[in-house]
C-alpha cells in the first residue's frame, strides 16, 4: 500500500540553517534503512522543495498501522518535532483505473 507524506517547517527550523535540526535529520537518515527494513516499509522516494521548506516521501508499507509504528520510533519522531506532516493512502494511476472498470 502507497503513502504520500507531506512534510514542511519554518524558515527558522530549516536543516540547512538550524544546526539542531541538522543533526536530527543526519540521525535520521543514518538509521532510514535499518527502521524500514525493521518494519518491511520501503521508501519509494524523497523530494525536496527548499524554498517551500517542503519534502515529499512516498512509502510502500503493508499498512497505516504499519507506517504509524514506524513514525514512532525516537530518529523518526524527534524529525516530526520540527515538522507538520500530512500521511495519505493514495493508489497509482493503474490502480485507481481498476477500480473505475
Amino acid at each position: 500500500m502507497l503513502f504520500l507524506q507531506i512534510s514542511r517547517h519554518t524558515a527558522e527550523s530549516c536543516p540547512m540553517h538550524n544546526e539542531k535540526t541538522k543533526k536530527l535529520l543526519m540521525d535520521l537518515v543514518g538509521k532510514m534503512d535499518k527502521l524500514a527494513k525493521k518494519y518491511k516499509v520501503k521508501v519509494v522516494g524523497n523530494w525536496v522543495f527548499p524554498p517551500d521548506h517542503t519534502m515529499v516521501s512516498v512509502y510502500d508499507a503493508p499498512s497505516m498501522e504499519v507506517l504509524l509504528k514506524f513514525s514512532m520510533e525516537p530518529e523518526v519522531t524527534a524529525w516530526m518535532s520540527y515538522n507538520t506532516t500530512e500521511l495519505k493512502p493514495v493508489m497509482t494511476l493503474e490502480e485507481t483505473l481498476k477500480f473505475l472498470k
